[in-house]
């Protein structure tokens, strides 16, 4: 009876999350814990999916615990869509940050992992150029679902928490593709394991 009634309850938490938008289920593997300022406030927990993406979450982790991600600015933000960052070569805040979203960190770029996972809102994938094996330190979080993404980008994590910082990132103008004029930034980031 005991094992029946946590069935059940384990079941209706699934449920509540999944018709309330959150993931069903956290991750097992190691959180990204970006604070963010700017217009937006707060922090966003991001888990990461070692296993649908193991090489890019490693770079994420690589670049985060080497404090290359800390002052960071969000270059490229489209409503409805999503938020862009990462760029460590040419988008740190405090300097020319016109190039931001053209560089990445001095690794090699990373050869896709594409996963069946779907993009939905909260998603967080790898940038990249034309090349599918072009990622390197930049990624984005969907304020959205986006199909026409899946199948064609690195998936390697979800929103745990602070979708609500998320949304509330400044957002670029459209006729420039998102771009951000005086961007929010990552103030640190940081890996919890």
């Amino acid at each position: 009876m005991f094992k029946a009634v946590t069935r059940r309850a384990a079941l209706a938490l699934v449920v509540v999350g999944m018709i309330a938008g959150a993931p069903a289920m956290a991750l097992a593997g190691p959180k990204l814990v970006i604070d963010v300022n700017g217009q937006a406030k707060g922090t966003v927990v991001i888990d990461l999916d070692e296993k649908a993406a193991p090489n890019h979450v490693a770079r994420l982790i690589k670049l985060a615990e080497s404090g290359a991600y800390d002052g960071v600015v969000f270059h490229r933000v489209i409503s409805g869509f999503m938020a862009q960052t990462g760029d460590v070569a040419f988008g740190k805040r405090g300097g020319d940050t016109s190039l931001a979203g053209r560089g990445g960190s001095d690794l090699p770029d990373l050869k896709a992992e594409f996963s069946n996972i779907p993009f939905k809102t909260g998603t967080v994938g790898m940038a990249r150029g034309g090349d599918p094996n072009s990622a390197n330190s930049q990624f984005f979080i969907m304020f959205d679902d986006g199909p026409s993404l899946n199948g064609q980008y690195t998936v390697v994590g979800q929103v745990e928490s602070g979708m609500s910082v998320v949304r509330a990132i400044k957002k670029g103008r459209s006729a420039q593709n998102g771009a951000v004029t005086d961007p929010d930034y990552m103030v640190k980031v940081r890996v919890r394991r």
